[in-house]
């Protein structure tokens, strides 16, 4: 009974701190830390005094690494191989190197060193990529750098994982990376055909079903079938539920089990980080508050350091700034291989409690950080001031289309097919650079600067239309616009009826609700019928 008041007691613990760090735009995974961290505190229940909570701790890390796996694709790597094999694989290797070096440095053992080092080169996917597709960065230089270098430390989760595997045997290396190599052959071979010619007409069984319980019994079965699989051929059972989640993301379910999961999915991957919340001792985290805050910042910084120092050579000074401020904390994934160190005894309670405390905290400072990444980047590194070679295009009633994003691309096609004269600003390199190949009327500068207007003859110009979504930008240019025309026609778009009224003081003539232009093109799709 008393069980259940403290699973209730957690429930709604949850719940409300998550309520509330949500008006501060903090994700939920520091809701479920922190109260992780006040049932073992205060109602002195954790891993270290239940089986129960140990196993749950295990699933939550066997889950992580099924959506991660789940959500891998080959097709991205082939896009963005520059992104994720050159960025990506050298930030790892240097950041790894660099701070186990520093570790081992310290007086910490070797293996231990290395495992807190490679653990540390890693960044929070989940922060990071929910934080930038909600303000519209993804698409942007610098989160396409980012999301590439993120990629790529998900790919390497992998040998982490081994590392801890060969680290916690006791025989020659050499016998013991062969004996790997054999068993990870095996593991493959058998994963592979029980994938072709087992695993796909046992879903087909379920699905045809039509029952959605019974669908996901039998992604569960695969989930712990290739976990168990893994464990039995010395691996770990967070490295057999990758490959099951690769295994279903490569077959034609993928889409269904992704649904299917979605309602439930972040409510277990929530397990986990209760597990390691529940794993810190509050009180050795005050005896140690000094450094381990002084350890947060500092690592934090370097590591935005390493990062500018691997990209500054090859992008935009101010690109590489940006990727190495949204790529300076430590990640999700860094908490379960501290764990998983621990639980393998490379890594002792104390420090396991010391580093986990500077992964949440660094994961907290992480929104606060993307936020104000543009305000920090000014101070740092203006906006490329290449545009002040632009003289003016002479143009007369054509249309400003700024920005050469997707939304960008597909309004130049529709203008070049309508036989309408238009003229792109476009301030990321990459896709100046895209567009010049093509033969598109392209100009590369800030289309917030009015020298920039005015050189392309605003007042001569029909409309301007701005394609990307970020409110600050939107208002930026609009300014800037209807301070040199104050009667432009100016377009563009905004996500709901909150968002225009952020933009009523401007009086923009055509302003484009995204949800309710979709609304109305999903209601003429319902009703549409062919006579």
């Amino acid at each position: 009974m008393e069980q259940f008041w403290i699973l209730l007691a957690a429930i709604l613990l949850a719940t409300g701190l998550n309520i509330f760090l949500k008006k501060f735009d903090l994700p939920t995974a520091i809701g479920y830390i922190f109260t992780g961290i006040i049932i073992a505190n205060i109602l002195h229940l954790n891993v270290h005094n239940s089986e129960v909570l140990q196993y749950i701790s295990e699933l939550g890390i066997v889950l992580l690494m099924f959506t991660i796996g789940l959500e891998f694709s080959f097709q991205e790597l082939k896009i963005m191989k520059k992104e994720v094999f050159f960025y990506g694989a050298a930030q790892v290797l240097i950041s790894g190197l660099f701070f186990a070096s520093l570790t081992y440095l310290l007086g910490f053992e070797l293996k231990t060193a290395i495992i807190i080092g490679f653990a540390l080169s890693l960044s929070s996917t989940a922060i990071v990529l929910k934080i930038l597709n909600e303000n519209g960065d993804i698409h942007a230089s610098y989160g396409r750098k980012a999301l590439g270098v993120l990629l790529f430390q998900d790919i390497a989760v992998i040998p982490l994982l081994l590392m801890i595997e060969i680290f916690t045997k006791d025989v020659s290396l050499t016998t013991l990376l062969l004996q790997t190599l054999m068993n990870m052959i095996f593991f493959f071979l058998l994963l592979y055909l029980l994938g072709h010619f087992v695993i796909d007409r046992f879903l087909q069984y379920a699905v045809t079903t039509k029952t959605q319980e019974i669908f996901l019994l039998a992604i569960f079965f695969i989930i712990f079938l290739s976990a168990e699989l893994a464990h039995f051929f010395g691996f770990s059972y967070s490295l057999g539920a990758f490959f099951a989640g690769m295994l279903l993301a490569e077959s034609k379910y993928k889409y269904q089990v992704e649904a299917d999961l979605a309602p439930f999915r972040d409510l277990l991957l929530g397990v986990f980080f209760f597990s390691v919340g529940n794993r810190i001792n509050f009180i050795d985290i005050m005896d140690n508050l000094f450094l381990i805050i002084a350890a947060t910042f500092t690592i934090m910084l370097l590591k935005a350091l390493l990062i500018f120092l691997i990209l500054f050579k090859f992008e935009q000074k101010r690109t590489a700034f940006k990727t190495a401020l949204a790529l300076s904390q430590v990640g999700e994934f860094s908490l379960a291989l501290f764990l998983l160190a621990n639980y393998n005894n490379l890594l002792d309670n104390h420090w396991m409690q010391i580093l986990s405390s500077i992964v949440i905290i660094s994961m907290i400072l992480t929104p606060f950080v993307l936020k104000k990444i543009k305000i920090l980047a000014d101070r740092f590194f203006k906006e490329p001031t290449r545009e002040i070679k632009i003289v003016s295009t002479g143009l007369k009633n054509h249309v400003i289309v700024c920005g050469y994003g997707p939304l960008g691309k597909r309004m130049c096609e529709e203008l070049k097919r309508r036989n309408f004269e238009y003229v792109i600003i476009e301030h990321d390199l990459a896709l100046y650079e895209e567009a010049l190949a093509k033969g598109e009327p392209i100009f590369f500068g800030n289309a917030a600067q009015r020298t920039v207007l005015e050189s392309l003859d605003l007042k001569n110009a029909i409309a301007v239309v701005i394609t990307f979504h970020n409110l600050e930008k939107i208002r930026l240019v609009s300014q800037s616009v209807l301070d040199l025309a104050p009667h432009a026609h100016i377009v563009a778009r905004v996500r709901d009826e909150k968002e225009a009224k952020t933009l009523e003081d401007l009086h923009i003539k055509s302003l484009v609700i995204t949800t309710q232009t979709l609304a109305k093109e999903m209601i003429q799709q319902l009703f549409y019928c062919t006579l």
